[in-house]
């Protein structure tokens, strides 16, 4: 079993920037990083191929928002920038072994999650 943990979160100001991480006992064909809100279904943010590397982000965070993979520390990063309140959520790690979409349903293993607070 996959297990996966955040950490980075916080509260910053809006234009604000943050990197969270994700720590993967074993990183699987297809990483990714989720978010929800309160009162809000959970949505794909951005996820990336361990191998290749390619990429998909949600319309929101594109041009934001940058996902990267570190294979040699079995880490993967989201790199959170010009932050705006409708960002605030708490963001899960999660993996899957087949697949790269942004469907939460797609995916296997999931982190605990972090808060991420955006404030104006």
């Amino acid at each position: 079993q996959v297990q996966l943990v955040e950490s980075g979160g916080g509260s910053v100001q809006a234009g604000g920037s943050l990197r969270l991480s994700c720590a993967a006992s074993e990183m699987t064909y297809c990483m990714g990083w989720f978010r929800q809100a309160p009162g809000e279904e959970r949505e794909g943010v951005a996820s990336i191929t361990t191998a290749g590397g390619s990429t998909w982000y949600d319309v929101s965070v594109a041009g934001r928002f940058t996902i990267s993979r570190d294979n040699a520390k079995n880490t993967v990063f989201l790199q959170m920038n010009s932050l705006k309140p409708e960002d605030t959520a708490i963001y899960y790690c999660a993996a899957t072994y087949k697949g790269c979409t942004l469907r939460a349903s797609g995916y296997n293993y999931w982190g605990q999650g972090t808060q991420v607070t955006v404030s104006s």
